[in-house]
């Protein structure tokens, strides 16, 4: 099909423009050299899409390997192989269950909720601004008033969820 050519036009993988010798690649960039020159790809990384989806790039060469032009150097999260890859393959059954799964309706597995089988990852940008008042200048902090300390565990000082928590 077209998986292969969908998979190019969506911009995702990595391609390379010239034929030449893979020298080093690691998460954030590959350097190959070619006709003398030393060419460095940047990957991307945890980058917000415009959907709010997660784009990161993997690399799919290894160190001392030749590569073609136009040979894919790296992919993104829905492509394998070179190839658009969507979505996963589940066993289904169009069944009345209980009279859950009315006209549009579809029952699945919880094991697919719990394994984390559909799980995606998005990532959004919140920003936040302080204004001068008439009290003085706003602080953003973790000092809120009225609120028990077990509420606010997971803060920084600044008022900011930590990380992993």
């Amino acid at each position: 099909g077209l998986e292969g050519q969908t998979a190019l036009d969506s911009g995702i993988s990595a391609i390379a423009e010239r034929k030449g010798k893979i020298i080093s690649t690691d998460t954030q960039k590959i350097i190959f050299s070619s006709n003398g020159d030393t060419l460095s790809i940047s990957l991307v990384m945890y980058q917000r899409s415009n959907k709010n989806t997660c784009m990161h790039q993997k690399t799919q060469v290894q160190r001392g390997k030749y590569i073609k032009k136009g040979q894919i150097l790296a992919g993104g999260a829905a492509t394998a192989g070179g190839e658009l890859a969507l979505g996963k393959n589940v066993l289904v059954a169009y069944m009345p269950w209980e009279g859950y799964n009315f006209e549009d309706a579809v029952l699945i597995s919880e094991r697919l909720v719990y394994e984390d089988i559909y799980t995606s990852f998005h990532i959004r940008k919140y920003e936040i601004q302080t204004h001068v008042t008439s009290q003085g200048p706003e602080r953003i902090t973790k000092e809120i008033p009225h609120l028990e300390a077990r509420l606010l565990r997971n803060l920084d000082r600044n008022g900011i969820v930590m990380l992993g928590s």
